[in-house]
């Protein structure tokens, strides 16, 4: 649903994926709905000047601890475009999903600016298999399929 009051917004995503192939997913909830719940991916909005790549590494950074160059990411690997209401606006969201690999990492919420701390209480790792399980709403739906894709895309070493 397309609504002419959305704000525009510019974001970038990091799809975060340790060595077993489970995907990062942080767990918040709406502040003008506490008990609207939901799984999200790494990532939010672009400042001002940000290209995407530079966007999702300081997101990744602030709300993981991580730190990534901008090169690390490689060309987006899924675009999107949403529309969702959060903390009483709706906005309209261009994001890019980038694929970052490591072995493993231990996230660090320090970084989280006052309304990530007020909206997002936990992170898991998640299989493709457990997303597709799960009874929880998560974003974006397609998750799975995607990293099923990007799975059969890599090359082994």
């Amino acid at each position: 649903m397309t609504r002419p009051d959305a704000i525009p917004r510019r974001a970038a995503r990091v799809l975060l994926v340790d060595a077993s192939w489970r995907v990062l997913m942080l767990r918040g909830r709406d502040p003008a709905r506490p008990d609207y719940m939901y799984w999200f991916t790494v990532g939010g909005g672009l400042d001002a000047g940000e290209t995407p790549a530079q966007g999702a590494v300081r997101e990744l950074f602030e709300e993981t601890g991580l730190r990534a160059a901008p090169e690390a990411l490689g060309e987006p690997v899924f675009h999107e475009t949403v529309e969702f209401p959060f903390d009483g606006s709706w906005y309209r969201q261009e994001q890019d999903f980038f694929l970052l690999r490591v072995d493993s990492w231990q996230v660090d919420f320090a970084g989280f600016n006052e309304i990530e701390r007020a909206s997002v209480d936990a992170h898991r790792w998640w299989t493709v298999a457990e997303l597709r399980a799960t009874g929880e709403r998560y974003y974006p739906p397609s998750l799975p399929k995607l990293l099923s894709a990007l799975a059969q895309e890599e090359i082994p070493c």
